[in-house]
């Protein structure tokens, strides 16, 4: 698991998903969000605006990253 800093109290999952690396492009990051492959806390997330926090964990594609 890799752990991510953010300065604000709150990233977007599409967001997250580029600024962590797991997602090349916004573009990418929506569909496979749209596609239901992104987890939140162990359960799929299929909003691209959802607010990630301090202490959530998101996994796509066998990689988990959770938010400090």
């Amino acid at each position: 698991m890799e752990d991510i800093r953010i300065s604000t109290d709150f990233i977007k999952l599409d967001s997250l998903l580029k600024f962590s690396g797991l997602a090349d492009t916004g573009g990418f990051a929506k569909d496979v969000i749209q596609n239901g492959e992104v987890s939140v806390n162990g359960e799929i997330c299929t909003m691209r605006g959802k607010k990630i926090r301090s202490g959530d964990v998101v996994s796509f594609d066998g990689r988990e990253v959770r938010v400090l």
